[in-house]
């Protein structure tokens, strides 16, 4: 990015992400997605095509969606249309952040996590949804110029 785009934005208060990584929520989904997935290791054999299966898909859709996303920030209604395929938690597709705290609640009463273990992974979805809803809200905060 040229330096006169970046000394705008300095001047707007907006701070500057080179990418979807750089965002403190996706670095939150993304490490939680790789617990989950390790912790999915130890799921009884006969859960690898349910549960385990859509565990990870879903966690690790957070970090996908959230990357699309990024990329389609030069087009308000289409950011705003991917960040929501995040937090979708009751449509036809229904993946992401919501879905993922589902599983986790099913694979806690299954026994598959302890209670604490689904807390520890639980708890920064919900900052994740936060986070995301604050983009939803705000777009233009986020938006190319």
């Amino acid at each position: 990015m040229e330096r006169s785009k970046l000394k705008k934005m300095e001047e707007k208060g907006k701070k500057y992400f080179r990418t979807h990584e750089d965002l403190a929520i996706y670095q939150l989904a993304f490490e939680t997605a790789m617990q989950i997935f390790e912790y999915s290791k130890k799921f009884p054999v006969e859960e690898k095509y349910s549960l385990t299966d859509q565990i990870r898909r879903s966690s690790r859709s957070v970090c996908a969606n959230m990357a699309e996303a990024w990329r389609k920030r030069r087009y308000k209604a289409a950011f705003v249309a991917k960040l929501n395929d995040c937090v979708r938690g009751a449509c036809r597709r229904q993946a992401e952040a919501a879905e993922t705290q589902v599983w986790l609640k099913f694979a806690v009463k299954c026994q598959y996590l302890t209670v604490e273990q689904g807390r520890e992974l639980y708890a920064p979805y919900n900052q994740v949804l936060s986070g995301l809803v604050k983009m939803i809200t705000h777009p233009d905060d986020w938006l190319l110029d």
